[in-house]
């Protein structure tokens, strides 16, 4: 056996018994409080203990209700592209110049909270309006259980507030979309090159001193599905790098929806969908009130929410989530 065959062994089963820990633990305290509450239950019957167990008694069958559901969470079947790093996708919607700001403040969000949460935040493609709005960005980020956070941030989110623009005081809807995709490995997706259309042109950049004057971008067309990917970065073989890791990731995005429609033809869960035509959310600047539509949790601290404050929000989608899977299991 290799050494690297033996290494990538050695880190597979490190992951799986990371994986299995937490389980094994809260197996073994609910499998404690059941032998607590059995030998409290037998000194009932002695009269010297008989005090002491009563006492004892509502404490632990309290504890065992709450490990009882600690041991059905565990048992929950696990996405397998939780602990994956993601690829943020923000596009302005309707609003015209206003989006593209909110779209601007929505990936200032995101990066504040990847930075909070000690992950890494790297912008692979950018696009901005001559206002300092984005047209679109693609980030990569990664870290502890990136994905697991992020994928309930996918779909349309709207912002209610009297743009910079705006000289009579009135407040504009607008909106931005939000697409989060978990990084696909190379043994998740095989691309012939016979499916793929590569050119090389010259990056545009915001004009002056930065236009690109080489032949640096990259443009890879999928041919069968017509997913069209650009990377303009300053090094040629860094933007094939970087375009064909977000084509397989857009194509393996591809292969979990219809998966999960399949599965879900008959139903459709309430968060996580990954349904990126769906207003999730809502940003009332005037009220300082952030409302997310899915689990109707309204929270007044809009400003911190902007500033990357965003685990409140997103344990209470996950609590949610989990909540609807112990349902349809029956728990």
């Amino acid at each position: 056996m290799s050494g690297d065959v033996a290494g990538a062994d050695i880190a597979a089963l490190a992951k799986e018994y990371s994986d299995l820990k937490p389980v094994v633990e809260v197996v073994q305290t609910y499998k404690s409080l059941v032998s607590q509450i059995a030998e409290a239950e037998a000194m009932l019957d002695d009269p010297e203990m008989k005090e002491l167990a009563e006492l004892e008694l509502p404490d632990l069958r309290t504890a065992l209700e709450t490990s009882e559901h600690d041991v059905q969470l565990a048992l929950l079947p696990k996405d397998a592209a939780d602990e994956r790093p993601a690829l943020l996708e923000i596009r302005p919607g309707t609003g015209g110049d206003e989006a593209g700001l909110f779209a601007g403040d929505l990936l200032r969000m995101y990066q504040r909270y990847a930075e909070k949460q000690g992950w890494s935040f790297e912008i692979l493609e950018e696009s901005l309006s001559e206002l300092g709005g984005v047209k679109e960005v693609v980030a990569r980020v990664a870290g502890e259980g990136v994905f697991a956070r992020l994928k309930y941030e996918s779909g349309v989110h709207r912002v209610q507030r009297v743009p910079e623009t705006e000289s009579g005081g009135r407040i504009h809807t607008s909106a931005a979309t939000v697409a989060v995709l978990p990084e696909a490995q190379d043994v998740d997706i095989e691309i012939s090159p016979n499916d793929l259309r590569i050119d090389t042109m010259r990056a545009s950049g915001s004009g002056g001193q930065h236009v690109n004057t080489t032949d640096s971008a990259v443009r890879i067309v999928h041919i069968p599905t017509g997913i069209m990917v650009v990377s303009a970065e300053k090094s040629q073989h860094r933007n094939r790098e970087i375009a064909m890791q977000v084509l397989k990731t857009r194509l393996f995005d591809m292969e979990r929806q219809k998966v999960a429609d399949e599965r879900s033809a008959d139903r459709k869960s309430q968060v996580g969908s990954g349904d990126r035509s769906e207003r999730i959310r809502t940003y009332n600047f005037p009220q300082g009130r952030m409302t997310d539509h899915r689990i109707n949790l309204t929270l007044y601290s809009l400003a911190q929410v902007m500033q990357g404050d965003l685990d409140e929000t997103i344990d209470a989608l996950q609590a949610d989530a989990q909540a609807t899977l112990l349902a349809e299991m029956g728990a």
